[in-house]
């Protein structure tokens, strides 16, 4: 979604009309598929509403979801055979009959097993951006994505259109940990990605192994003995436990080192370093030349702008 304007409209937290509402300025909320005729809501929806050829519809290829769970599905198409299609689906025009889909693909292919010929949209001029950056808030506010599912949207929305953790929090109606935990999935490797898509294993499998050596080897592990969440973050405590022992020997030489005083040329690269990022910055370093580079940070935010500067994007 370009520039700053849009990040103006950050949505609020809350159910999917308010989000997408704010993403698109003047179109009304889009309300659940149990909202009762007759009301204010309903109303606005239908002041803008059309009914369109369902085969004039087309999907939107970097539709975030990537797999559509079939008992949802059917579940979705009997309410439509039952009650028909009660919320519009948005679309943006791709040429002469020709409509891409926004937001509403699952009401659009359960529509479509329910034979309706006709279905209710509400047609905007959107770009790709927007078009994207609106796919991947409606899939997530409004169905459960899988945990790789989400945080992958999640990395795109912060890749792709530079919002931080907190904004995207607040544009799909999630805690801002919720969306940081998430998104730390994306470090496992792919098998470990592949197991958590599959429910192989469960997010607190996944979160202990995020912090192992080999998580492709403790995966086999946690998948051939079927540990609980509760012993794979005791293996992954256990493996962690060498390197804190290895650290302890090699204390007193760094301690030793890093009680002197420091040199002049030290505390100015601290301070130039302070002054680029505005924060607390520390150096320390042996007579071997190896050494450290803390920087301190009073909150997450912080350490998401240090992220960005470092590497291009925030985590």
């Amino acid at each position: 979604m370009a520039a700053a304007s849009k990040k103006d409209k950050s949505p609020k937290a809350g159910g999917l009309g308010r989000g997408l509402g704010a993403l698109l300025g003047d179109t009304p909320p889009l309300i659940d598929d149990n909202v009762a005729p007759g009301t204010d809501e309903a109303a606005a929806v239908k002041r803008s509403t059309r009914t369109l050829p369902i085969e004039f519809l087309e999907a939107n290829p970097d539709q975030p979801r990537r797999t559509f769970n079939e008992d949802a599905l059917s579940e979705l198409t009997e309410s439509i055979k039952t009650r028909g299609l009660l919320q519009p689906i948005l679309v943006r025009p791709k040429g002469t009959d020709k409509y891409e889909i926004v937001a509403g693909e699952r009401r659009w292919r359960a529509a479509q097993r329910a034979r309706l010929h006709e279905v209710p949209v509400v047609v905007r001029e959107l770009t790709d951006s927007e078009t994207a950056e609106i796919a991947l808030i409606e899939n997530v506010q409004r169905v459960d994505l899988n945990a790789v599912e989400e945080a992958q949207a999640y990395q795109r929305l912060s890749d792709h259109f530079g919002r931080t953790q907190s904004e995207i929090a607040k544009a799909v109606g999630k805690s801002r940990s919720h969306v940081a935990n998430i998104m730390r999935l994306l470090v496992l490797p792919p098998a470990c990605l592949d197991a958590v898509r599959d429910n192989q294993i469960s997010m607190g499998h996944a979160r202990a192994l995020i912090g192992m050596t080999n998580a492709d080897e403790a995966l086999k592990t946690v998948l051939k003995d079927q540990l609980s969440v509760r012993q794979t973050e005791k293996m992954a405590q256990a493996e962690s436990a060498e390197p804190r022992r290895i650290t302890k020997r090699s204390a007193a030489h760094k301690n030793a080192d890093s009680s002197k005083p420091k040199d002049a040329d030290t505390r100015a690269v601290e301070n130039d370093l302070a002054a680029a990022l505005g924060l607390e910055v520390s150096i320390t370093h042996s007579r071997s030349g190896a050494g450290e580079v803390s920087v301190k940070y009073l909150n997450l935010d912080q350490l998401d702008e240090v992220t960005r500067r470092l590497m291009g994007t925030a985590v």
